[in-house]
């Protein structure tokens, strides 16, 4: 497993940065006595109702792997999101996709305005290696009006991107509906660490690491408000026509992707978290 950190700085320069002090808006670090089943009924950390497929319930597709904690788990646990074959959301039949949402999230709530800094570690199983001629997107902040994505986190065969591009890489981008998207931030997806990361100005750390910043505050689209979306959204690998219905998806899926350190930081006095 692969540890990455990648915290997200919404429309203002850091004033200052600091060890974890930083008033939260929500947060999605779950404790150990936190089981799976605690995902199905309604909880303080995600929803239980979106993201996943017909029939099935979190409990089915959330793991608790047995791993060394990411940057900003010291009293809590990763935790992981896996998709299979019935991992088909409101008839996407074309897409396979299980996501998780911060259960105070509500798509017009506060944590999508001001000036907020998002967090997150993102991990590989070994166990459940994604298809990497798919593209997946990861971590996704999708407009209340469901118009576009702010921005995306990907991985895989960008679908109508560079065929050169190692597809074993972390690609942020910026706002969907600007032509071309930007590409924010990339950075290799490694084995057996956490990666850890922040938009639109991207902080970054592999590993136990502190936070670095990595691009300068860039200009992106974040209006809308919206929600934001951690887990797999893996599309077809043909793009013609309607990509989310009667496209191609291989049978025997088991996938999954792991996730650490979900929190998200009020910075509008200038305050990110760089280390615990």
């Amino acid at each position: 497993m692969h540890k990455h950190g990648i915290p997200l700085l919404f429309a203002s320069p850091v004033t200052s940065v600091s060890a974890q002090s930083c008033r939260l808006q929500f947060d999605g670090r779950v404790p150990p006595s936190f089981g799976v089943a605690g995902f199905d009924t309604p909880n303080n950390f995600f929803s239980e109702t979106n993201v996943l497929g017909a029939g099935l319930s979190f409990s089915q597709l959330i793991q608790l792997p047995a791993i060394s904690a990411s940057l900003f788990d010291i009293e809590t646990i990763p935790i992981e999101v896996t998709i299979s074959d019935a991992s088909i959301f409101n008839g996407q039949t074309g897409f396979r996709r299980a996501e998780l949402l911060p259960a105070s999230n509500s798509g017009i709530d506060n944590s999508t305005t001001g000036i907020k800094t998002l967090h997150f570690s993102i991990g590989k199983d070994a166990q459940r290696p994604l298809n990497l001629s798919h593209e997946y997107q990861l971590v996704f902040f999708e407009s209340n009006d469901f118009s576009t994505n702010q921005f995306v986190l990907k991985t895989g065969s960008i679908l109508g991107g560079d065929t050169a591009v190692d597809p074993d890489i972390l690609q942020l981008f910026g706002n969907v509906n600007q032509t071309p998207s930007k590409l924010l931030f990339s950075v290799p997806f490694l084995d057996g660490v956490f990666t850890t990361l922040l938009t639109t100005q991207v902080f970054f750390s592999a590993g136990g690491d502190p936070l670095e910043a990595v691009t300068q505050v860039i200009s992106n689209d974040v209006s809308g408000q919206g929600q934001f979306h951690f887990g797999l959204l893996k599309k077809p690998t043909d793009a013609v026509g309607d990509i989310t219905r009667n496209r191609f998806q291989e049978d025997g899926i088991d996938e999954g992707i792991i996730f650490g350190g979900i929190f998200q930081e009020d910075s509008s006095a200038g305050c990110v978290s760089l280390r615990p």
